[in-house]
């Protein structure tokens, strides 16, 4: 099967969010898709799934013509698509979200017993490990990017769109998804792949096409490419992550003292007697496969979650009444791991979301009930213009930026109140090069400055880049301090799989 993509435009006012852009992917082959966020690539992939309608140009698959918006005709052709933001339904259980649309509405039953045999047999083969019956609702953002990519694989794709399809698994299950994804292109399965961790798509790809503002710039083979010149091609410019710097800590500002978290309805604890603590001047990393505790840590420490055993102290005071907005007047900083959902409320404006955490203090708030709109878009501005914000005014709607502005704005509200602890929950999920060093540099200038940070994270490179100790969690549970310095890929591996003490040990 073959897909060419032919002169496709598509507008949204007077933006031009992709340009004429034509490419072609073979039976058998990965091209990898690259660019800046806001360049184009999911807009691309919505036309090419039905969910918009381009402007000009046309789609084929094995030379016929997809019909425009047709996301029926597209999934008959053999395109399946593992959406950026997740189309799935809450309510109901992981298998029936995989099943849904499949089945006949004129069967006389379902036959799920059958349906869950594949997908436990899908889910083992591809290293995608999730429970059938659990609700959707229950899962964590990890698990949930699980399902779509299994829902995909469920209808018989033979064209896969894959987007970040690795942030959720260890090196080790990567590699096996690497080699299953081989296999399958042997077989004649067309995949798109969509990742901005560069090493990847050198290991999986054959090409790389890398789109800028919209328009193709080029098309590499991936054997002819490195690092380094596809970073360039991406953004335009040399892109340099910043070098972390290790400083001597200071004081602990927060300690969690053998804290534990219960499940609900009686189950294993969310958190299982952990221990944590984030002193001055440094950055701990918490590695671990999604769904594994690191949600039910992100809200603990955002003050959304109480503990229902131990203690969480910052600067050496237990917390006795857990909410947000106290956790906020201790000057602690949150960037959640859901930027879309709990980051921003999108239909805002941007200034709104940029004073969100400032309410009633001054000179935003005047007599403390009045809001002084000239004070508030004066400071919105600052920030836009010290963080480089793009893609909207200041009046403009949140939700239409990039994942990276998106992510420059919440970075924006949190750094400017200097915060003394910093938790960055996925602070790079989905970004590119460019967003990615900006983050980085962002934080290890917070660092620098006194902050204590938490940086939890699935994507190892990140960890061992910027962090000075590393905490591997699995199963609720916490691993002793590891110098980041005696670190490797291959040993957090081995205990985010859940071989704790024997990572520490080698």
């Amino acid at each position: 099967m073959t897909l060419e993509i032919r002169g496709v435009t598509k507008r949204f006012g007077a933006l031009v969010a992709n340009d004429a852009i034509s490419l072609s992917v073979a039976r058998g082959e990965v091209l990898a898709l690259l660019g800046e966020n806001g360049a184009g690539k999911t807009t691309l992939m919505n036309i090419l799934f039905g969910h918009y309608v381009a402007d000009e140009g046309e789609i084929l698959v094995d030379g016929t013509a997809l019909p425009p918006g047709d996301t029926r005709a597209a999934i008959a052709a053999g395109v399946g698509m593992v959406h950026q933001h997740f189309a799935l339904a809450d309510n109901m259980t992981v298998l029936e979200n995989v099943t849904l649309g499949t089945e006949s509405l004129w069967s006389w039953r379902s036959d799920a017993a059958s349906a869950r045999r594949r997908l436990r047999g899908m889910a083992e083969a591809y290293g995608l490990a999730v429970d059938p019956d659990r609700r959707v609702d229950e899962l964590s953002i990890g698990e949930k990017q699980r399902v779509e990519i299994l829902k995909a694989l469920y209808r018989n794709a033979r064209i896969l769109i894959l987007d970040e399809p690795t942030s959720v698994l260890t090196p080790q299950e990567a590699d096996r998804l690497f080699e299953t994804l081989k296999a399958m292109t042997a077989e004649g399965l067309s995949v798109i792949f969509i990742s901005h961790k560069l090493h990847e798509i050198l290991a999986v790809s054959d090409r790389v096409t890398v789109l800028r503002r919209g328009a193709v710039v080029g098309t590499v083979e991936t054997a002819a490419a490195d690092r380094e010149s596809l970073a360039e091609l991406m953004v335009g410019h040399k892109v340099a992550r910043p070098r972390v710097e290790h400083l001597a800590p200071g004081r602990t500002v927060v300690e969690l003292d053998g804290v534990t978290v219960a499940g609900a309805g009686g189950g294993a604890p969310l958190l299982d007697r952990v221990s944590v603590t984030v002193r001055e001047r440094e950055i701990v990393g918490l590695a671990g496969v999604a769904g594994n505790g690191q949600s039910a840590l992100a809200a603990l420490l955002s003050g959304t979650l109480a503990p229902s055993a131990g203690h969480v102290r910052i600067d050496g005071e237990t917390i006795v009444r857990h909410s947000a907005r106290a956790f906020i007047e201790r000057r602690v900083g949150r960037i959640p791991e859901d930027r879309h959902a709990t980051g921003v409320v999108g239909d805002m404006a941007v200034w709104e979301n940029l004073i969100s955490e400032r309410l009633r203090e001054k000179p935003l708030w005047r007599w403390g009930r009045i809001i002084d709109f000239a004070a508030c878009k004066a400071y919105a501005r600052r920030l836009v213009e010290q963080f480089d914000i793009r893609g909207a005014g200041i009046d403009g709607t949140t939700r239409l930026l990039s994942g990276g502005n998106m992510q420059k704005l919440i970075l924006a509200r949190t750094l400017d109140r200097a915060p003394r602890f910093i938790l960055a929950s996925q602070p790079i999920r989905g970004l590119d090069e460019g967003a990615i060093a900006a983050v980085h540099r962002r934080l290890l200038d917070a660092k620098r400055d006194g902050a204590a940070i938490l940086v939890i994270s699935e994507d190892l490179d990140e960890i061992l880049a910027i962090a000075d100790r590393v905490v591997v969690i699995h199963a609720g549970r916490t691993s002793a301090p590891l110098d980041v310095r005696d670190a490797d890929a291959r040993r957090l591996g081995l205990m985010m799989a859940g071989d704790l003490q024997r990572g520490v040990a080698e």
